[in-house]
């Protein structure tokens, strides 16, 4: 088994490497969060994820989850964003929006990016009692970026968050109905805020200012599954708030470099999930989950030379409120072999207008998801999930009042961005998930074989 141990660590090392070198696209868990986590948790909207029901991939919400899966297993998932934004100025915002001053275009183009985000979990049965895990992850991540040939770059160019997180787990199971774990989550966190400085020039030749730095942040995830009854499954999940205290260069033109630092603090997160059978063939499954992002608010930004703000960026316009998530889905089996599973959510975005920006148009929003898994044998199985996301009708208003206004871009006729934005994501996501021991040899009498 210590051979098998050593290629499961392999495994989540070469998926997390993979994480480095694909980056991440724009959010789809509320503010910069990342929810794409596990296929099979993307066909039913997340609904239960906590309670099981994103196969291996609950570890990220619940460890105890870890506790369901018997043996020693592997699961690599990958899932493909495809977000769409672009902002159209309108009444309220500055002439230089409205008439193509400067030779730029009308809108920003599509702001969003394309990406491809990878996930891996690993999972090791030391006995009927105990058991031992790992995951790779990227629990937080945003690239956002307008047409270089649109004014509105000014409030906005290049926003890229980069967050990689390694959680070696442990699960325990106490007896029959109630199961406990816990990880320690040690994160690599990266951020990009640059913004275009107006100038008497076409667009695309302004200059850029701002932000880029990183760090490492460590923080705890906590859970525990309780079965009070045969079919029916509760999981709660907690993961703490990280601090990122970052350290990194503000650059502007002219070869203006000032270190700077500044302190995040990346919000904690209780996830509630339910799986309930009903006869022989479906399980009904829900889910709620909350988010601290009221506690980000306003990060201030030091000059790490004098150690007084940076008068450039003397903060981070973060004043989010909390984020909500509720699901209902199911889960109905076909045969032995083939299951397939819906889900429908809403969620409670904490962004509203007062501090939207064009870096992230954040709003409430429906997710429609369906998928399926496919058992090949005893120790190979597959899961597909598709997602498509319906925001609510989003507007942006950088006027007075919001945190990201600049009244100095006046004289340029650039203060005021009020407009409306077009927006849709869709989401594909497929896993890959394999048992290494022999499934005839259960390692615990207390173990659970899974159902698909």
């Amino acid at each position: 088994m210590a051979g098998h141990f050593r290629v499961l660590s392999a495994q989540l090392l070469a998926s997390a490497s993979v994480i480095v070198l694909l980056g991440v696209s724009q959010a789809h868990a509320g503010a910069f969060g990342l929810r794409e986590q596990s296929a099979a948790g993307q066909g039913a909207s997340f609904a239960g994820a906590a309670a099981g029901a994103a196969g291996l991939g609950s570890m990220f919400w619940n460890p105890s989850a870890i506790t369901m899966v018997p043996g020693i297993q592997f699961e690599q998932t990958f899932s493909l964003i495809l977000p769409n934004a672009k902002l159209t100025p309108g009444v309220g915002s500055s002439p230089n929006y409205l008439n193509g001053a400067f030779g730029g275009r009308p809108n920003s183009g599509d702001v969003a990016q394309d990406a491809l985000l990878p996930a891996g979990y690993g999972t090791y049965q030391l006995n009927d009692r105990f058991w031992l895990g790992i995951q790779a992850n990227t629990p937080f991540g945003l690239t956002t970026k307008p047409e270089s040939t649109w004014a509105g770059r000014a409030y906005g160019d290049t926003t890229k968050v980069v967050s990689f997180g390694v959680t070696p787990t442990v699960g325990y199971k106490v007896n029959d109905w109630l199961s406990l774990g816990g990880g320690v989550n040690i994160m690599y966190f990266k951020a990009k805020y640059m913004s275009a400085v107006p100038a008497v020039a076409p667009v695309a030749n302004w200059g850029v200012a701002g932000l880029e730095g990183d760090s490492m942040g460590v923080g705890i995830t906590l859970g525990a599954t309780i079965t009070p009854v045969q079919g029916t499954t509760i999981g709660i999940g907690y993961r703490s708030m990280v601090q990122q205290d970052l350290q990194g260069d503000f650059r502007a033109p002219g070869n203006l470099v000032i270190p700077f630092k500044a302190t995040a603090h990346l919000p904690e997160q209780v996830t509630l999930g339910l799986r309930q059978v009903i006869g022989e063939r479906f399980t009904a499954l829900a889910g709620a989950e909350w988010t601290n992002w009221s506690r980000v608010r306003y990060p201030r930004v030091y000059n790490e030379s004098t150690g007084g703000l940076l008068a450039q960026s003397p903060f981070l316009p973060l004043g989010y409120r909390d984020g909500w998530f509720f699901s209902v889905g199911g889960e109905y089996a076909i045969t032995p072999q083939w299951a397939v599973r819906a889900g429908l959510a809403y969620e409670v975005s904490p962004i509203d207008t007062d501090v939207r920006t064009l870096r992230l148009s954040d709003n409430d929003r429906i997710w429609a998801s369906v998928g399926a898994s496919y058992r090949w044998n005893e120790k190979i199985s597959f899961d597909v999930g598709y997602s498509h996301i319906f925001p609510a009708d989003t507007t942006i208003a950088i006027q007075q009042g919001n945190p990201s206004y600049r009244p100095q871009f006046a004289a340029a006729g650039l203060n005021n961005l009020v407009g409306k934005v077009d927006a849709h994501v869709d989401i594909i996501s497929v896993a890959l998930r394999y048992r290494w021991d022999d499934p005839s040899k259960p390692a615990g009498v207390m173990a659970v074989k899974a159902k698909y």
